[in-house]
């Protein structure tokens, strides 16, 4: 799912800073867009500012540059204080999805909170090396692990692979609010699943 103009507040800087995290791991276009799960032309589209990315973009393009969904947007903390204040973070918008990061940046582990606003959520496939773990904090999730499609109400959690494929979506009119726990991957291993001569599904292949 891709923001229509208008619809979100821009991103600052995020074109520039995948462009230069692209060069700077010596990956071409058509290498890192097929890692991301997405096509060459819509990477060229996110380096250039003509698209903004989605938030389940930006997760994959963050697993495939070894940062974080904050890095990544320019967000970065002084100091790497363990502890996280309530009202310290200011929630971010990426394709309808809003998320507060409740960690730190630069950890192998991320950890988000996150708002899933109703409707249909397409091109939200995703596959890729590493774990998730979620926890439901308010109204409903539609969980789809393969061919296997769940509800979890609120005080409900999943731990998945992250390699089976899935879709995460809200069940309930006003939305899902989880805590969302993924880790970053970048290992021989990683880049064995990811280039194996075959590009991973993009995102939104059913």
């Amino acid at each position: 799912m891709t923001s229509t103009p208008g619809q979100d507040e821009p991103l600052p800087d995020v074109a520039p800073r995948l462009r230069d995290l692209r060069r700077r791991g010596g990956l071409t276009l058509e290498a890192a867009a097929a890692r991301a799960g997405l096509s060459p032309a819509h990477l060229s589209r996110l380096e250039t500012g003509q698209r903004q990315p989605s938030l389940p973009m930006l997760l994959a393009l963050a697993r495939t540059y070894g940062t974080s969904v904050s890095e990544l947007l320019g967000e970065t903390a002084p100091e790497r204080d363990p502890v996280v204040r309530a009202g310290t973070v200011e929630p971010a918008d990426a394709g309808g999805w809003t998320y507060w990061p409740t960690g730190n940046p630069g950890r192998a582990m991320q950890a988000l909170r996150l708002h899933v606003p109703p409707g249909p959520q397409d091109g939200l496939v995703r596959v890729h090396p590493g774990e998730e773990w979620l926890y439901v904090l308010k109204g409903e999730l539609r969980l789809t692990l393969g061919e296997a499609v769940d509800r979890l109400a609120p005080g409900d959690s999943a731990h998945f692979d992250s390699m089976t494929p899935h879709r995460i979506a809200a069940a309930s009119p006003g939305g899902v609010d989880l805590l969302f726990v993924h880790t970053l991957l970048r290992s021989p291993v990683a880049d064995l699943c990811l280039g194996n001569g075959r590009a991973p599904r993009p995102h939104g292949t059913p």
